[in-house]
C-alpha cells in the first residue's frame, strides 16, 4: 500500500485510507490502481476537481491522471463539469450508489461476460462438428455456455426490475432462498414446523 504524499491541505486519515483501500480493491478486480484511487478521491470530493489537482493530491503523474480519467469517463463513473471562469476540465463522480454499482456491472459484463459467451458459442459450434472432440469435452463446453447465458439473462432481468424491488430482495437475503425452497418442496423450510417464514 503506497502512502499518498501529503499536500499543503493533507487529506483526512479516513479519506486517505478509503482511497488507498479502493485502489487495492480495484487492483484485485483487474482495474488499474490509479484509476480506482482517482475514482475514490472524486467520489468523496465536495467539489469537482481538475486533473492537476488530482495529480497533486494523489502524487500521480499528470499523464497517468489523464489516461485514468479517460477510462473512468468510458465507464461513466465520472463526468465533466463546467466551471465558470475556468477553461480547464473539471470532473465529479457519480454518487448515486445504485447507478455506480449498475455502471460497474455493465462495464464488467461488456468486458468479461459478453466476450466469454461469444467464445464459448464458437467453441461449442466447432466442437459439434469435430469428431476428435470427446463427448465429455463437448458436454462440459455446453454446460459452461449454458451457465454463462443464464448469468447473462439474469443480469438483464435484474436491470429491468425497479430499484425498489431489487433493494427489497437484497434486504430479504436468505429468506428468498427459504421461500423458493418451500415453493419447490425442498429442504429450505417446507417441512420445518419451526420455520418462521419470510415474514
Amino acid at each position: 500500500m503506497t502512502e499518498i504524499t501529503k499536500t499543503k491541505e493533507a487529506l483526512p486519515d479516513a479519506v486517505e485510507q478509503f482511497i488507498l483501500h479502493w485502489g487495492d480493491m480495484g487492483n484485485q478486480w483487474g482495474v488499474n490502481r490509479s484509476v480506482a484511487q482517482i475514482h475514490a478521491l472524486l467520489y468523496l470530493s465536495e467539489k469537482p476537481q481538475h486533473a492537476d489537482q488530482i495529480a497533486e493530491t494523489l502524487n500521480i503523474a499528470r499523464s497517468n491522471v489523464s489516461n485514468s480519467i479517460k477510462e473512468l469517463l468510458a465507464w461513466k463513473l465520472i463526468s465533466r463539469v463546467p466551471i465558470a471562469g475556468d477553461r480547464r476540465d473539471h470532473f465529479q463522480a457519480e454518487t448515486d450508489l445504485w447507478q455506480l454499482v449498475t455502471r460497474i456491472a455493465e462495464g464488467r459484463k461488456a468486458r468479461e461476460i459478453d466476450p466469454a459467451k461469444a467464445v464459448l458459442r464458437d467453441c461449442v459450434l466447432k466442437a459439434e462438428g469435430d469428431s476428435k472432440v470427446s463427448p465429455t469435452a463437448l458436454k462440459r463446453l455446453k454446460a459452461m455456455l449454458d451457465f454463462v447465458e443464464i448469468i447473462d439473462r439474469w443480469y438483464g432481468q435484474m436491470l429491468r426490475l425497479p430499484k425498489s424491488t431489487i433493494m427489497t430482495l437484497m434486504k430479504m437475503g436468505s429468506k428468498v432462498a427459504g421461500f423458493l425452497g418451500r415453493g419447490a418442496g425442498g429442504e429450505a423450510g417446507g417441512n420445518d414446523k419451526n420455520s418462521s417464514g419470510p415474514g
